[in-house]
């Protein structure tokens, strides 16, 4: 997966909210929003094209996540996309993350699913399940996910090992089923951002209880 946050997964994540078409302010014409772009909208609270650091934090508590985690993921992941994705006429917080330039986020050892530009490409997706899943043709088990993962390292590449570690073992503890499968369906709904809404959804309420 791309390299966003702890994931990029959880900026990694997302709402099908459309970024309007704006001269300045981050945003990306609506009509040519890519799939990534999608799969961070969900944190985009004020749909100006620009997240936040408390828009992330909110974000994450919106999953289930406790305070805690909330800020550190929100630490890391604002800290390390903010000025990779600023634009030269930002007026924004450094630590603010702009949606237009959220490919030059992706990292290495990925699974290839997003291409440079963040557009989603579906054979690459498919070969997730057709390589690594062999316990069911259609579900990733934690133990087929960690092979994935190895077997995507490249040579010395630190950064993005441990940008596709996290960003998959979060996808796996929020969305395996009963039966600890992730299943391929709710992967693509991680990859076009349209899964993050159900689960904020779903955890609405007992977030707010966690510390």
């Amino acid at each position: 997966m791309a390299a966003v946050s702890v994931p990029l997964l959880l900026l990694s994540a997302a709402f099908f909210w459309s970024l309007a078409a704006a001269a300045e302010g981050g945003n990306a014409p609506a009509g040519n929003t890519t799939e990534l772009q999608k799969h961070v909208a969900f944190f985009d609270s004020h749909h100006d094209g620009i997240i936040s650091f408390s828009e992330t934090y909110k974000g994450f508590r919106a999953l289930g996540f406790g305070v805690v985690i909330s800020k550190l993921s929100a630490t890391f992941i604002n800290g390390a996309l903010g000025p990779k994705t600023r634009p030269e006429n930002a007026t924004a917080s450094r630590f603010s993350i702009y949606i237009q330039n959220i490919h030059k986020g992706v990292h290495g050892s990925d699974t290839g699913a997003y291409d440079s530009e963040g557009r989603f490409v579906h054979e690459k997706f498919d070969e997730i399940f057709t390589k690594y899943a062999k316990t069911l043709p259609d579900g990733l088990t934690s133990e087929e996910l960690d092979e994935m993962v190895r077997a995507n390292r490249e040579p010395k590449d630190y950064k993005g090992w441990l940008g596709a570690s996290t960003e998959w073992e979060t996808t796996y503890k929020l969305a395996k089923d009963k039966d600890g499968f992730l299943r391929k369906d709710t992967v693509r709904a991680v990859y076009d951002g349209s899964l993050f809404s159900k689960l904020a959804s779903e955890k609405k309420g007992p977030s707010a209880n966690q510390t």
